[in-house]
């Protein structure tokens, strides 16, 4: 009988061994955690109110490019910028959509084209006041700074 106890006391002395686990490293649980994710892309992507009701992620996604194009061209096909800039038929917009759903637009026009960028900042700034909400784009759970360029054909010739 005392041989038995001996033997039980060794091996559970032994076993203890099996439930002795290393704790993981937070930084490198962190680190592996961060090499996972895709930076380049959104789990959710920005939207518009209309395009919510959507449930497949690409027909969402298509929603807010295409409303997102309709909104620009409509306000900025006003003749004041055709008459002021002549040499531009198309502008290149960057959309920028920050985590709370603040908007930002910038023209972006190549270096060849002589204009005044005040002048047209300033137009952008007046024309695009009320443009409508854009919830912004969720990335695990959090909203997330997001930038588009979207062409605005201003002239068709």
């Amino acid at each position: 009988m005392n041989k038995v106890i001996a033997l039980f006391l060794i091996l559970s002395l032994q076993s203890c061994q099996f439930f002795d686990k290393k704790v993981p490293d937070e930084k490198d649980l962190l680190e592996q955690e961060l090499k996972k994710i895709n930076w380049e892309q959104v789990d959710e992507f920005p939207s518009f109110s209309e395009c919510d009701s959507l449930t497949d992620k690409d027909s969402q996604q298509s929603c807010f490019y295409e409303t997102l194009s309709m909104q620009l061209h409509s306000k900025l096909k006003d003749d004041s910028i055709a008459k002021l800039f002549p040499q531009l038929d198309t502008i290149q917009v960057k959309v920028i959509i920050s985590s709370n759903s603040n908007l930002n637009f910038e023209p972006i026009i190549s270096d060849s084209i002589a204009y005044n960028k005040p002048q047209l900042d300033s137009i952008f700034q007046l024309r695009l006041t009320d443009f409508p909400k854009i919830n912004p784009a969720i990335k695990r759970g959090v909203p997330v700074k997001t930038e588009f360029q979207i062409p605005v054909v201003l002239q068709k010739k």
